[in-house]
């Protein structure tokens, strides 16, 4: 090449480069240009504001300011101070004793040991007082701020002061990192170190596994579950139910690969949004459990990774759900760090999951569907105090009393008994589901007549509107505090309708019109009718 060539060559590369940094100066400058305002304002509060501002506390309500416009509560900031939650909140990891804690009457009570846990290994029980932390009272005390006591170093030692049953103990336990158990059986052996129970039905050979939310090794730890259950059903199941009730979601990458664990093949789930490239999760055959007949336990709590597995499991036919429509959370958030502040984060979202059949499963202000339906005749509504009451039944079958013999009313394979004892309708019908399954080899069928849409629709918006109602009664009890309080009048205290001891559920409530004509009777099912029958248009008549 010529040297007049070689120079001509060397000119238009460098222009090309001249012009490539210009026009990134410009799109830079674009971005500066954004701050200029909040410069100016920023300069405004600090030269000319009456009071003192916090610089740092300023910062971040900038930051957050600039988040809410979003209007996406899963876009959040967590700034340095609360970088070990969050992570601890991710990763369900922490360094503790292992125990799930409540205050009760003032006190820290310990409500369960967890499995594998150092509490477990000192002989904590439940329902322990734990009167004193390293002799620090805890009456009076917030429960999050003893739990930030318990937690600690690993191998450090935490000296417990408990009441049991009246008896004062010591107690020291060394505290370790604790993993959260996440993936649950429906009861625990007080015959096994408290071991999960995963055979619901050893008759009919049928699992149980419930998992709570998606933290990591949730797929591992499911098969454990149903290796155990049949291994003692002799080396086969004729069916199980995966019960993701009230499960809020977690790790996506957990959630395809436990319907993986199920599926032989189909899409599971993609991935799609404006500055990312569509993922696609397929099926890959030769998993363990890809062909026993399988029910899907959901309900408005089931959101997010919960949703993606229910939905893969319907969409490919590979499971009826049972139970309610889940919560519609189908977006996926990242977490990037902020660079210019050292541990703080932004969970921001990118995509939205969309279900096999192409659907998004996030639920915005107007959807008028989300998430993931019941099969076809199994859906199953529970109204607040039943919903209440199932849980805490479940609670207590959760609760590890190793000092307790099996009691002989156990009868788990029958779904009457689960529905008086356990509170539980959904986990009755998805276990009669399969045994009919087992029986007939088929399905029990849909009630004709029955629109299951329709009915879906009308409970939502019932929901709905009883939010609203107790929204406007809420405003309304304001609006008379704040007209009170403008006419300088004292601001009465709220009215007693009835004495505190007297027990309403079960209870009737007659509605008489004007002239004592009844109008309605309505059956009391739950302790909450005086507290909304304050602020109604109503008065105690004397007799």
């Amino acid at each position: 090449m010529s040297t007049r060539k070689r120079e001509s060559l060397l000119i238009g590369l460098l222009a090309i480069a001249v012009i490539g940094s210009t026009l990134a100066l410009v799109r830079r400058g674009d971005d500066y240009a954004f701050f200029d305002p909040l410069i100016d304002v920023k300069a405004i509060i600090d030269r000319a504001y009456v009071t003192p501002v916090d610089q740092g506390e300023l910062q971040q309500a900038a930051i957050a300011g600039m988040l809410e416009f979003l209007d996406d509560p899963y876009t959040v900031y967590v700034p340095p101070v609360h970088a070990d939650e969050f992570n601890k909140e991710l990763s369900g990891e922490y360094v503790g004793i292992g125990a799930e804690v409540s205050m009760i009457d003032g006190v820290l009570t310990i409500m369960n040991p967890m499995d594998d846990s150092p509490a477990l290994d000192a002989g904590i029980r439940p329902d322990d007082r734990v009167i004193a932390i390293d002799g620090e009272p805890t009456l009076g005390k917030t429960a999050d701020h003893c739990v930030s006591i318990l937690q600690g170093q690993p191998n450090t030692p935490v000296l417990l002061t408990i009441d049991r049953a009246g008896q004062t103990l010591e107690v020291k336990v060394i505290r370790r990192q604790i993993k959260t158990r996440d993936v649950k059986g429906f009861h625990r052996d007080s015959g096994d170190d408290g071991a999960w129970r995963f055979l619901i039905d050893p008759q009919s050979k049928l699992a149980y596994v419930r998992v709570a939310r998606f933290t990591g090794e949730i797929t591992q730890q499911v098969k454990a579950g149903l290796d155990s259950a049949k291994a003692q059903a002799g080396g086969s199941l004729n069916g199980l139910i995966l019960d993701l009730r009230d499960n809020p979601g977690g790790r996506l990458d957990e959630a395809i690969a436990l319907a993986d664990l199920f599926l032989p093949e189909g899409r599971i789930v993609s991935t799609k949004g404006l500055h990312t490239s569509e993922n696609v999760a397929d099926a890959r055959r030769g998993q363990a459990y890809e062909s026993e007949p399988m029910i899907v336990l959901v309900n408005g709590l089931s959101a997010s990774a919960s949703e993606v597995v229910a939905g893969a499991l319907a969409d490919n036919n590979r499971a009826l759900v049972v139970g309610t429509r889940t919560f519609g959370k189908g977006s996926v958030q990242g977490v990037r760090s902020i660079p210019s502040q050292p541990g703080a984060v932004i969970k921001i979202t990118e995509q939205y999951y969309y279900l096999p059949s192409g659907r998004c499963l996030h639920r915005t202000p107007d959807s008028s569907v989300w998430g993931v339906d019941p099969s076809p005749g199994f859906y199953i509504p529970l109204d607040e105090n039943q919903h209440f009451e199932m849980r805490r039944a479940r609670r207590a079958q959760e609760i590890l009393r190793l000092d307790t013999p099996e009691s002989a009313d156990d009868h788990w394979s029958d779904p009457q008994w689960i529905v008086q004892t356990l509170r539980d309708p959904q986990l009755a019908r998805a276990l009669e589901a399969l045994q009919v399954r087992l029986a007939t080899a088929q399905w029990p069928a849909a009630p004709e007549g029955a629109d299951m849409q329709n009915q879906i629709q009308a409970d939502e918006l019932a929901r709905a509107s009883l939010q609203r109602e107790r929204i406007m009664r809420e405003l309304q009890r304001i609006s008379r505090i704040i007209n009170t309080l403008e006419n300088g009048q004292e601001v009465t205290q709220s009215r007693d309708l009835w004495p505190d001891d007297v027990q309403l559920t079960g209870g009737m409530l007659t509605i008489r019109d004007k002239d004592g004509n009844p109008v309605a009777e309505l059956r009391i099912t739950g302790e909450n009718l005086e507290r909304w029958l304050i602020d109604a248009d109503v008065e105690p008549v004397s007799r």
